[in-house]
């Protein structure tokens, strides 16, 4: 992991603490080290831009496309089946027009000891730094080269580092520590962790939102010992989650879709055998998983469901059914792919008695 660059080698805080809600900031220009006031909203000359917003906030749109969080039933997130797999910790954005940059820096001018400009997720600059760079057009002293008045006139944007909201304690954010730059207008910065699509989609799956909802049983409540306890969920419980992630001013955007393909019940004990035998329900070609129970079915076999061989003890059988979530994801330009398969896991009492027979 490559460590942080800086405009003032003397000035920038070697030390980062983690835990914080947000990444510590150095800022530096104008009056040399001091701690950056905290932004409360976007403000300044962005005009409702990020620019003078949190430092590395993103601005990638969110919305429900399917299901999930539109239905008005209480959602969770997905966790990941594969351990390893995690969504991108930053990448670039763009956060302000010449105007707007512009702007920042004439309130720079009017109170220098209140204003800072965010240029990297970690560092902010003064006024010096800031008019000596982006109004004068002055060279850096680690080569990059200034912008004479902002780029005013100019079609395009100034980009700047954004980090993860979810992975905000990790040191790789530092993998986006390019000073604020220009990018002309209909095109990508050719820099590592410029966004694409899959980056929005891996950005939208920790977005997706699954209904959070109990199995149906029978027999209700009790089940009996040597007795199958059928288990199902009727379709459109669990219909598919569509989330749409799109980067404002580029053409950039992905759509994830999370499909339901599975129900694994874990029956809490050692005692007992789940249908299939793998605790494995596969979803049906309508949506639903298993089967009802019906009148005269209580001698054959569920397609999903469990037979408790030991009564519980004035403690519950604590049942468990994971859902499992296919992921794939389309976006700009027809590209797509696959992501890591998601569960939800959820837990229900199950209360198992002796009696060998039971009215149904």
């Amino acid at each position: 992991m490559r460590k942080p660059r800086t405009a003032l080698a003397s000035c920038l805080l070697a030390t980062v603490l983690l835990g914080m809600a947000t990444p510590l900031a150095t800022a530096v220009g104008g009056e040399g080290d001091k701690e950056p006031t905290k932004p409360t909203g976007p403000s300044g000359g962005a005009s409702g831009n990020t620019l003078m917003a949190s430092a590395g906030k993103t601005s990638i749109k969110v919305t429900n496309v399917q299901g999930g969080g539109g239905s008005g039933k209480p959602t969770k997130s997905l966790a990941p089946v594969d351990p390893n797999w995690e969504p991108p910790v930053c990448w670039y954005e763009p956060v302000a027009t010449p105007e707007q940059l512009k702007g920042a820096v004439d309130k720079l001018k009017k109170n220098p000891n209140e204003n800072l400009v965010p240029v990297t997720p970690s560092l902010s600059w003064g006024e010096d730094l800031m008019v000596d760079h982006y109004e004068k057009g002055k060279t850096q002293s680690t080569g990059d080269e200034g912008y004479k008045d902002f780029n005013i006139g100019k079609k395009g944007m100034f980009w700047r580092g954004v980090i993860n909201e979810a992975r905000r304690d990790e040191l790789d954010y530092f993998d986006c520590e390019k000073n604020l730059f220009w990018q002309d207008a209909g095109a990508i910065p050719k820099i590592a962790n410029a966004p694409d699509p899959e980056v929005l989609a891996a950005y939208a799956y920790d977005k997706i939102k699954v209904p959070e909802t109990e199995v149906e049983m029978k027999p209700e409540g009790k089940s009996t010992v040597n007795l199958p306890t059928w288990v199902w969920l009727d379709k459109g419980k669990f219909e598919p989650v569509k989330v749409r992630a799109e980067l404002p001013h580029t053409n950039l955007y992905a759509e994830t879709t999370a499909k339901p393909v599975s129900l694994h019940l874990d029956p809490g004990t050692a005692d007992a055998e789940t249908f299939p035998a793998d605790g494995e329900c596969a979803v049906n070609e309508d949506g639903s998983i298993g089967a009802p129970y019906t009148k005269g079915s209580s001698k054959e076999d569920p397609p999903c469901g469990i037979t408790y061989l030991r009564a519980t003890g004035g403690e519950p059988y604590r049942l468990k059914a994971s859902i499992t979530w296919e992921i794939t994801w389309e976006g700009t330009g027809g590209a797509g792919g696959d992501l890591p398969n998601g569960t939800f896991e959820g837990t229900q009492d199950v209360d198992v008695q002796e009696i060998q027979s039971i009215n149904r």
